[in-house]
C-alpha cells in the first residue's frame, strides 16, 4: 500500500488529543457499537480531517485510495471509520472521484455496516457517480438492489438523495422496486426518505408513486416519503 502514514497519524493524534471520554459511552450507546469511542464529535471530526487533509498532499489515486483504508481498516476507536469516509469525500481529492473508487466506496459501505458510515458514502459518493457516469452506475445500482447486504441495497435506494431535479426517476423506483417487501428498518426508512428528498422537488411524482405502491408500501415508507407534503 501506498498509504501516507503521516496523515493517518495526524487524523489519530488529533483524535486522542480532543478525546472526551465523559462523551464517549454515550456515543458507543447511541451508535450501537462494540468499537470504544473516543467522544469526538461528528463537526469536529470532519474539522480534523480536514486540517490533516491539508496539512498533509495526496497527489495520486492509488495513495489517496491507500490512505483511507489504511485509516479504516487500521481503526481502534469508532471516530476513525468516520474520518475515513470524510476523507473519502474531500474536495480536494475531486479528481479521484471516477468509476475506480467504486471498490473503495462499496468496502466503506459493507464493513461500516451502520446508517452514519453508510449514508454519507452512499448520498454524497455514489450519487455524483451515478451522475458522471449513468450506465455503469445503473447497472451496479441495480445489482447492489437485490444484494445480499442490506447496506448495498440502502446505498443503491438513497444514492440519488443528493441529485434533485437530476434524479433518474426510473432508476430510484427500480432500486426500491425489489426492497418493498423487505421489512427491515433500515430498508423501510430508506425508501421513505428517498422519496421524501425526491418531494423536495416534484412532490406531485411522489404522491402519484405513493398511491401507486400504497398496497406494498409500509407505513413507515409512505409517512416519511409524505411527512413534508401539505394535505398528505
Amino acid at each position: 500500500m501506498s498509504a501516507n502514514r503521516v496523515l493517518v497519524s495526524a487524523i489519530r493524534g488529533e483524535l486522542a488529543a480532543h478525546a472526551d471520554p465523559a462523551r464517549a459511552p454515550q456515543m458507543q450507546a447511541y451508535l450501537k457499537t462494540d468499537m470504544p469511542c473516543r467522544g469526538v464529535t461528528v463537526p469536529l471530526q470532519r474539522e480534523i480531517v480536514a486540517r490533516a487533509a491539508a496539512d498533509f498532499p495526496i497527489e495520486s489515486f492509488a495513495d489517496w485510495r491507500d490512505t483511507v483504508l489504511e485509516l479504516r481498516r487500521g481503526a481502534e476507536y469508532r471516530e476513525e471509520l468516520g474520518c475515513a469516509g470524510f476523507l473519502a469525500r474531500q474536495s480536494r481529492y475531486r479528481a479521484f472521484q471516477t468509476l475506480a473508487a467504486l471498490p473503495l466506496y462499496e468496502e466503506l459501505i459493507v464493513r461500516g455496516a451502520w446508517w452514519d458510515l453508510v449514508d454519507d458514502i452512499a448520498t454524497h459518493r455514489l450519487g455524483p457517480l451515478v451522475l458522471a457516469y449513468p450506465e455503469p452506475m445503473r447497472k451496479t445500482m441495480l445489482a447492489w438492489s437485490r444484494d445480499r447486504s442490506l447496506w448495498k441495497r440502502r446505498s443503491s435506494i438513497i444514492c440519488q438523495m443528493t441529485l434533485k431535479k437530476k434524479t433518474d426517476l426510473e432508476l430510484l423506483y427500480a432500486c426500491i422496486e425489489p426492497n418493498l417487501s423487505d421489512g427491515d428498518f433500515f430498508i423501510r426508512k430508506a425508501i421513505g426518505w428517498a422519496l421524501r428528498g425526491l418531494a423536495h422537488t416534484d412532490p406531485d411524482e411522489v404522491v402519484r408513486y405513493v398511491r401507486t405502491t400504497e398496497s406494498h408500501l409500509s407505513p413507515l415508507s409512505k409517512r416519511e416519503a409524505l411527512k413534508n407534503i401539505p394535505g398528505n
